[in-house]
This record gives structure tokens, C-alpha cells and sequence, in this order.
């Protein structure tokens, strides 16, 4: 009888962790890259910035997660815990390795390291080589592909961007035995063509370089992720990042994140699908054009619009809005200028 009690109250404990009023719909995925090399400010953190992110972490209640696990959660609908938030890296760099992962690895936290192959086989300066991306591998850590040269892949004609992201998926076999599911948009860039090639080359999920909050109905082939350089890793910013809710929409226009002269400039809108307190007092800026004009059409669809034309190369949208608690719900998207393929 004893014995039976106990049973039954150790599955309570484990439920515990998982019952409705921990659960969430959403994680915040952090993107590092250089750590500890100041001659690159662009996409470097400071170590002490980092182990102030740790600490962070720690005292925030945070649960750490593995990114895999993040998008079969979104894809099946188990709940994710509260205040989820993934770890990634965007390529092999070995400042990363040395200064930063002994903290993560101290702590049992699973991250995420996007590799882009090339650099790998041709040894290219300050990156790992293969053996320690293998040691990586075996401790855990979930190797995902960036696609074999780093180009600009939405730019490139389709099947020219699919042969390198097959490339890639080649070399990770021959390394490492096993062939990435997810898969980082080099440099962010992303169009609807270039999505449903990686989706047909069997990845699960693929992630971009615009700021915001993942969320259950978010593309999961154009999912966010917060970058952190030294410019915004300061704690208060990092504090507020790893707090952030999701704006959750559906509706979203244009479609294709790739312009062409007349789409250009883009009509972008969304709808919000949840109640939000002071819809009316979004904002939304443009990484060139600083504050754009938001109308509200009704009670809950958004219509952001740019003055002028963007010019070629990336634009970024952040719409962001005050919440309780001191916290911020916050929507990123990426457009992308180019001559198409």
C-alpha cells in the first residue's frame, strides 16, 4: 500500500512542472556569435556581458531549452514551460568555444550551433575544425546547418540554393554521421522560393535574424531570434529581451519576404489573434526609416506602412508595445532588396 502511495505521489511531482498554469505558447530563441573578441564589436559579447546573460538566467527563473524540442512542442502542441528560452550560435567560432561554453556546459544547458561547412573544410581563421565540432556533438550540443558556403541564398536561383544546402547536408554525414533538421537563413535572409526549398529538403524548422518572440503560430520556416552584439547586450536590454511575449497574428502580408520593384515598397500587415491591451499604441520602426505610420483597421488588424521604397540589401521591422509588468510584446520581420534570380 505504501509503495502504491508513494507511486502516485512521485507523478504528481512530475506533473507538476507541466500543468496549465506553467505552460506557454511561446520561447525566446538568443542568437551569440564572436564572444570576447572586441575587433569585431558588430557580432561579439563582451565575456563579462555573457556571464552577466548567465546570471541572468539563472535568477530569472528561466528554463533553458533544446531548440529541437522547442519545434516539436510547436509542431505537436505540448505546452512549453514558462519562460522558455533556446540558445543559439551562428557558426563555429572558437572564442565561443573556449570562453563560453565551459559556463553552459557547468550548467547542463542545451544550445544550438548553426554551421556553414565550407568554412569548416577549408580552416578558415578562428573557426573549429571538425574534431571539436565531433566533441560538440557527443557532448550534447545540437549541430544544425547554415548551408555549406554562407551566400546569400534568396538571391540565388533555386536550384543553385538547393545544391548548396544539399552540399552541407553531404559534409554533416560524412562528419558527423547524421543530417541537420534545422537549418539558419545566412545573414537572416529568407524569400517564399528559398522556405519551401528547405522545407523540401526535409528540415523541421528554419530561423531568421529578425528580432521577436517564437510563437505556436508562427511560420516555423521563418521563426525569430534575438542577436546579441556588445552594441545591445547590456543586461537592462537583456533583461527585457528574455522577458518579451509574442504579438501572436495571422493574415500576414506580403508573403514573401524577397522584393521586387513593385512590391517595393511592401504593404506589411498582420492581424493580432488574441486580445491586447492598447493595440492602438503599437509601434513600429524601420532599420532605415525610423518610426513608420501604424493604422488599426478595426480592433485588431495592423497596417504598417513605409514612406518610400526600400533601398537594396536588408530592412528590418520591429513593432513593439508596452504590456504590464514592465514588459514588451514585441513582433520582427526582415525584407530583403536584391536583383532576383
Amino acid at each position: 500500500m505504501m509503495r502504491g502511495i508513494l507511486a502516485w505521489l512521485l507523478s504528481v511531482a512530475v506533473l507538476v512542472p507541466i500543468m496549465p498554469a506553467l505552460a506557454s505558447d511561446h520561447v525566446v530563441i538568443l542568437t551569440y556569435h564572436h564572444i570576447g573578441e572586441r575587433s569585431v564589436p558588430a557580432t561579439n559579447v563582451r565575456v563579462q556581458q555573457f556571464m552577466a546573460h548567465v546570471r541572468e538566467l539563472e535568477a530569472g527563473g528561466h528554463t533553458i531549452m533544446p531548440l529541437q524540442q522547442v519545434v516539436n512542442a510547436m509542431q505537436s502542441g505540448v505546452p512549453l514551460p514558462d519562460k522558455a528560452v533556446a540558445i543559439t550560435v551562428d557558426n563555429p567560432y572558437n572564442s565561443f568555444y573556449r570562453l563560453a561554453w565551459p559556463e553552459l556546459r557547468k550548467r547542463d544547458w542545451s544550445w544550438t550551433l548553426f554551421v556553414a561547412t565550407d568554412k569548416v573544410d577549408r580552416g578558415d581563421r578562428g573557426f573549429l575544425d571538425w574534431s571539436a565540432i565531433r566533441e560538440l556533438q557527443r557532448a550534447g550540443v545540437t549541430i544544425a546547418s547554415q548551408g555549406a558556403a554562407h551566400r546569400h541564398l534568396a538571391l540565388l536561383a533555386p536550384d543553385e540554393a538547393a545544391a548548396d544546402i544539399a552540399k552541407a547536408s553531404e559534409r554533416f554525414r560524412a562528419e558527423l554521421g547524421i543530417a541537420p533538421r534545422l537549418f539558419a537563413y545566412p545573414y537572416g535572409e529568407a524569400s517564399r522560393v528559398l522556405q519551401q526549398a528547405v522545407k523540401a529538403l526535409g528540415f523541421a524548422a528554419a530561423f531568421g535574424h529578425h528580432s521577436g518572440v517564437a510563437h505556436r503560430a508562427t511560420d516555423r520556416f521563418y521563426l525569430p531570434r534575438f542577436s546579441l552584439t556588445e552594441r545591445y547586450a547590456g543586461i537592462d536590454r537583456f533583461r527585457t529581451v528574455v522577458r518579451t511575449q509574442p504579438l501572436p497574428i495571422k493574415e500576414l502580408t506580403p508573403l514573401d519576404m524577397a522584393l521586387r520593384d513593385d512590391t517595393n515598397p511592401p504593404a506589411f500587415g498582420f492581424t493580432v489573434t488574441e486580445p491586447v491591451a492598447n493595440l492602438r499604441k503599437l509601434s513600429c520602426f524601420s532599420s532605415s526609416q525610423g518610426k513608420l505610420k501604424v493604422e488599426l483597421l478595426g480592433e485588431t488588424r495592423v497596417e504598417v506602412r513605409h514612406a518610400r521604397a526600400l533601398s537594396h540589401g536588408r530592412e528590418r521591422i520591429n513593432c513593439t508595445l508596452a504590456g504590464g509588468r514592465g514588459q514588451w510584446r514585441w513582433l520582427g520581420y526582415q525584407f530583403l532588396v536584391g536583383d532576383p534570380p
